[in-house]
């Protein structure tokens, strides 16, 4: 166990190669455009042992985040749209690149949380953050809720892994797709008409304010994504949040 935890703390970035790496946000986009066709499944499962046999296209992905971000290179993000896009493709690529240095643990709960998301620091743009401060002081600070839908830590109960980076001209409705793909998806968001209640995912529990902040309540929130509407006095529950690692090899099914 102790020797899984310092695994997970430990992570540096690769060197950027400037003659091999990305030189653009577009073309760092179709690097991690290519990292997600080649080991992501059409149901956001990630493969994740042939992404440690061959890592070299995700490593040249981390590396460009580690030396460009919106407050080190601004010229190359001019709006919240640009800004927002980069910093969802970077936190899903560092999750993938710690889970695979961290050789593909089983879970990322209990202890592994801390150790994953909290202690180990990955440097975006020159500077050293970890992972929940890069979700909650950076990306939540732009005010799109719809985030939740998009940023993946690689484990069951996370929105879908997309196969196709997100970017900036197409940002808007990636996410509106994002949301509709998570609210319609009955593990995600199940009704009990016998009892009156809707069971949520735990990430409506989770980030409730983000929510409420765009919508009267949570089921008026989901409601704007789904085709059968929630009657607004159902009682709200929350389904567990699963953190077992989504591996393809792992048929687990929450």
């Amino acid at each position: 166990m102790a020797l899984g935890l310092l695994s997970l703390i430990s992570t540096r970035a690769p060197a950027l190669d400037t003659a091999t790496g990305a030189s653009s946000i577009g073309e760092w986009e179709t690097a991690w455009t290519k990292v997600l066709t080649r080991h992501v499944d059409d149901s956001g499962r990630i493969d994740f042992d042939s992404l440690r046999q061959n890592h070299t296209d995700l490593d040249l992905v981390v590396a460009f985040v580690a030396a460009v971000d919106p407050i080190s290179q601004p010229q190359q993000f001019p709006d919240k749209y640009s800004r927002l896009a980069f910093y969802i493709n970077a936190y899903n690529a560092l999750a993938m690149y710690a889970v695979a240095q961290a050789g593909v643990p089983e879970s990322l709960g209990g202890l592994r949380k801390l150790a994953f998301f909290y202690l180990p620091t990955f440097t975006v743009g020159g500077k050293s953050i970890s992972l929940s401060k890069f979700k909650n002081d950076v990306i939540r600070a732009l005010g799109d809720e719809r985030i939740h839908f998009a940023l993946n830590c690689m484990v069951v109960s996370c929105p879908r892994l997309p196969r196709v980076a997100f970017s900036a001209a197409a940002l808007d409705g990636q996410l509106d797709t994002a949301a509709r793909t998570f609210i319609e998806d009955t593990r995600n968001v199940w009704t009990d008409h016998a009892n009156r209640e809707v069971w949520l995912s735990a990430i409506f529990d989770f980030y409730a304010a983000d929510f409420l902040a765009h919508a009267p309540s949570l089921i008026a929130y989901v409601n704007r994504y789904r085709a059968a509407q929630i009657p607004a006095d159902f009682n709200v529950r929350f389904l567990d949040y699963h953190r077992t690692v989504n591996h393809r090899k792992w048929t687990y099914v929450r």
